[in-house]
């Protein structure tokens, strides 16, 4: 659902929603949002938008919509932006400016969310319940089928057999600086997998929170601060990011190879600035292994995996 209900500023929340056609030829991250500036900034600069990312060329659109535009269920995640409307089952766009033109509905089947307990409520488990957090993550469906068609600047895309990931943010500004990634398509269908490490303020002092999840033949594994799992290795190339992660059963390896990608905004306190850049067009190649034997359950590369190194990352390389 909507986090903002009864807030006027300092808060942004935005869903991400991932879309590829089954030839893999048309992969689009589609991001609508909403952002409420601090009091001390002028009203004009509190807005709705709904920003898309072309992963073939890396192309970015930033469409600007009046706040009043934006409406969401007080109850459900159901989301209107000027004539375009989200849920966690479809999609319509009907987005005519200059420079682009996104016309069309999409519809999801077979969506994985990630598990909602009352003591683990989501990705961040108990971290989701705490009232002061800079920024908040959700995932709403890890991996799910897409049917229907866009007309992209004129011309039919059928999304028909393709695939799709849908997530959040919500809170007051992005963290100093994050990686984050995710794939579902490894050649073995219904696999997928999403991480992220980022710096996280706590109580005057800050800390190295890391979450990830591999859903895997209908069983999910995750890692995260919360679960006592612990990072063994995180290093940062030009063009790599090698991650070991662990818990007391099993081991993942990671290494996601950096392509080029095109530059979306994020919220950063005052203002949603152009300064995140993020690929479609990564590869992620994850291993799963018990520790004890050291026996193999899963190794695959990730394609058109979603990659953003963000903010001061280099940071979060060290203990």
């Amino acid at each position: 659902m909507y986090h903002g209900h009864g807030l006027t500023h300092n808060f942004f929340e935005g869903w991400y929603f991932k879309i590829a056609d089954a030839a893999q030829q048309q992969v689009w991250a589609v991001i609508p949002g909403v952002f409420l500036a601090s009091s001390s900034q002028p009203e004009q600069e509190s807005h709705a938008f709904v920003q898309t990312l072309n992963g073939r060329t890396g192309e970015t659109h930033y469409h600007r919509y009046p706040l009043s535009d934006f409406s969401a269920a007080p109850d459900a995640f159901d989301v209107r932006i000027g004539p375009n409307h989200f849920n966690a089952r479809a999609l319509s766009l009907d987005i005519a400016e200059a420079g682009q033109s996104l016309r069309g509905e999409l519809h999801f089947d077979g969506t994985v969310p990630w598990p909602v307990t009352l003591t683990s409520p989501g990705i961040m488990g108990p971290y989701a319940l705490a009232p002061f957090m800079e920024c908040y993550h959700g995932v709403v469906s890890l991996d799910h089928g897409v049917s229907g068609a866009l007309a992209i600047n004129g011309q039919t895309a059928d999304f028909a057999g393709g695939r799709g990931y849908i997530e959040k943010d919500w809170g007051q500004a992005f963290p100093r600086g994050w990686i984050w990634m995710q794939t579902n398509h490894f050649d073995l269908p219904g696999t997928c997998f999403t991480a992220s490490v980022a710096h996280i303020p706590w109580l005057g002092a800050a800390f190295r929170g890391f979450l990830a999840g591999l859903w895997h033949e209908g069983r999910l594994y995750r890692w995260a601060t919360y679960t006592g799992a612990a990072m063994a290795r995180l290093t940062l190339t030009d063009t790599r990011v090698y991650w070991h992660l662990h818990d007391s059963r099993y081991g993942l390896e990671i290494e996601a190879k950096r392509n080029e990608g095109g530059l979306l905004h994020a919220p950063f306190r005052t203002a949603m600035l152009q300064r995140v850049l993020e690929s479609l067009t990564a590869e992620v190649w994850v291993r799963l292994s018990e520790r004890a034997s050291g026996r193999e359950i899963f190794s695959g590369t990730g394609r058109h995996a979603g990659l953003e190194v963000g903010g001061d990352a280099v940071q979060l390389t060290s203990a």
